[in-house]
């Protein structure tokens, strides 16, 4: 392996679990915080500048888009696991076809999706009962979007590898460029050029597409591994099978998860607005917590992926325990916080003292209940490193049908009614933790080949 590789990349096969999950977490965090923050600001200038219409459209294509997305991100992340695992067993050739092949993959699926999208974009977003009055700038917003999914896959492509050869530091830093340009973007189209959410649309793929340059450039001049051949760009039958047979059960989790939360937003509006202006709240709340968890189970993937590449399982075994005790003592910070502050977190959101004192209590629910959530995001990304692509499927299936079942049979019962939507979350997640521990504690991972 060259010098180049070593002083960029990191090597997990060695050293402290501790200090690798926690030193490449971090920036996975900070680039998950950064994405908030934008998004918040994107939602401002939309809502502030264009119309509480234009705001509603582009909200409503909010599931789908990450349905789209996560179609081709899910490829992604399965060849980045493949790289890793190369990686770990110090198979360079390994690492340079997976990389090369991931090129036809990722463009031949972006391209697939992005038509896919374009073409249902109205179907889909009549069949959600979208308002006759916004219809036409959702799917405006949402067929200008799906055209930047080939940007997307391929940023996505570059810094899932980057990350696979333990650098989670590189793709951050275009991560924030282009959010920065988003919202550069969105100040130029909207305001000055008054291009409404056709413009929002188009700054987020503009920014996509620089980001998706500059992160290839910066991978194929630095990073020795994608400086190929001819030879070494020839399509590879193996890869591509094996990069579909992890990264297609890992896009569906995702897809089937998105599919299920359109489903509880049905039960949600069924109650009204008040239920719906909490809901929304509490789910941007778990959503800002749980970051943490997502940063630690991507920290596990690359971690295991290269120490299962190395055979080093007493290796992947401390990740896990590490991953544990991680997510433990968070846990015992971030919930009190929330738990004995919710009246004021809410209070950030709204004015309305009905929405405040009902999302408050409704977010002592969820909060109670962080610790099984983050005892799914450990196994998790330890399994998925590992390559286990029918854990994925079962992690998804069984989140779809925990959610659905729990939420449309709660809400039935008279003495529970609308409290019903969060303890079915609160269900949903314990139960999938058991699950999600139970496929580990089998020992099935140990058995798969690198």
């Amino acid at each position: 392996m060259s010098t180049t590789v070593k002083t960029k990349m990191t090597d997990m096969t060695v050293g402290n679990p501790t200090k690798h999950i926690l030193l490449f977490a971090i920036p996975l965090l900070i680039g998950n915080m950064f994405q908030q923050l934008y998004n918040t600001i994107d939602s401002l200038i939309v809502g502030k500048y264009v119309s509480a219409d234009a705001l509603a459209a582009t909200g409503t294509c909010g599931s789908l888009t990450f349905l789209f997305f996560s179609l081709s991100s899910g490829l992604a992340i399965g060849i980045g696991i493949i790289i890793s695992q190369y990686f770990g067993a110090k198979d360079d050739a390994g690492v340079r076809n997976t990389i090369a092949n991931s090129v036809y993959i990722l463009i031949v699926a972006s391209f697939a999706v992005m038509i896919l999208g374009f073409l249902l974009a109205r179907p889909l977003l009549e069949m959600m009962s979208t308002p006759e009055e916004i219809i036409d700038d959702a799917v405006t917003y949402l067929r200008t979007t799906c055209c930047g999914i080939i940007f997307i896959a391929l940023y996505n492509g570059v810094a899932s590898a980057l990350r696979a050869l333990g650098d989670s530091r590189t793709p951050l830093y275009f991560l924030i460029v282009s959010s920065f340009l988003n919202i550069g973007f969105d100040l130029l189209f909207v305001i000055a050029f008054d291009m409404g959410v056709f413009g929002v649309a188009f700054a987020t793929v503009i920014a996509q597409a620089v980001s998706a340059a500059l992160s290839l450039i910066y991978a194929v001049l630095k990073v020795p591994y994608f400086k190929l051949s001819k030879e070494e760009m020839k399509p590879s039958k193996h890869i591509i099978a094996r990069s579909f047979r992890l990264g297609v059960p890992m896009a569906l989790q995702s897809s089937m998860i998105a599919v299920s939360m359109i489903v509880i937003q049905g039960v949600v509006n069924s109650f009204g607005t008040t239920v719906m202006a909490a809901y929304t709240i509490t789910c941007k709340v778990d959503l800002i917590a749980s970051q943490m968890y997502n940063a630690i189970s991507a920290s596990l993937t690359t971690y295991s992926g290269q120490n299962l590449g190395a055979k080093h399982l007493d290796r992947v075994s401390a990740g896990y325990k590490r991953g544990v005790i991680i997510l433990t003592i968070y846990n015992l910070i971030i919930i009190p916080i929330i738990y004995f502050f919710s009246q004021p977190i809410t209070a950030f959101f709204v004015n309305e003292l009905d929405v405040i004192s009902f999302g408050a209590d409704a977010l002592k629910i969820t909060t109670l209940f962080y610790i099984p959530l983050g005892l799914i995001y450990v196994p998790r990304g330890v399994l998925n490193g590992c390559g286990d692509a029918k854990f994925s499927l079962i992690n998804g299936i069984s989140e779809v049908i925990c959610r659905i079942v729990f939420a449309n049979l709660l809400t039935q019962i008279a003495s529970i009614g609308m409290w019903g939507v969060w303890w079915a979350t609160a269900l949903t997640w314990t139960t999938v933790a058991i699950i999600c521990n139970g496929r580990y504690l089998r020992g099935r991972w140990k058995t798969l080949k690198a």
